[in-house]
């Protein structure tokens, strides 16, 4: 069974209040409850802080022990060298998620520190970003 984690960044804790024409509807425990369901040979686990050292931290402790890590770490992306580093000095795979389409907002938020050391990139596909980045780790 592979085991992997989703690693949510800043205000994603606010998803299914938060600007919904972006966003959605759904909190990201009640889409966190479909898509366990949906991938039932797939164990994964759910972190999310709006602390830049506390995603570091999170991803050293689960960098060398997981299947693979979906990171959406939101604004961040766009300002942490650190997030970036610590990506770069792990071993587990990860996949860069958003929900928004990055490139059809602010100049700021097409710069990503994260994708250059990951597995790939998904955006603008809504939660169904998630979906898609648990698939790539399903040998189909």
């Amino acid at each position: 069974m592979k085991k992997l984690i989703i690693i949510n960044g800043p205000n994603l804790n606010l998803l299914g209040v938060r600007e919904p024409e972006i966003y959605g509807n759904l909190s990201f425990t009640e889409f966190l409850d479909e898509i366990s369901s949906k991938f039932k040979d797939v164990t994964i686990d759910y972190f999310q802080s709006n602390i830049e050292g506390e995603l570091i931290n999170k991803l050293h402790e689960v960098g060398f022990s997981y299947d693979g890590i979906i990171l959406n770490a939101a604004a961040y992306t766009h300002t942490s060298v650190g997030i970036g580093d610590a990506v770069s000095g792990i071993k587990t795979p990860v996949v860069e998620v958003h929900i928004s389409n990055t490139f059809s907002r602010e100049d700021f938020r097409h710069q990503s520190y994260i994708a250059p050391h990951t597995k790939g990139v998904i955006v603008g596909f809504g939660l169904q970003s998630y979906e898609l980045a648990i698939q790539s780790f399903i040998p189909s």
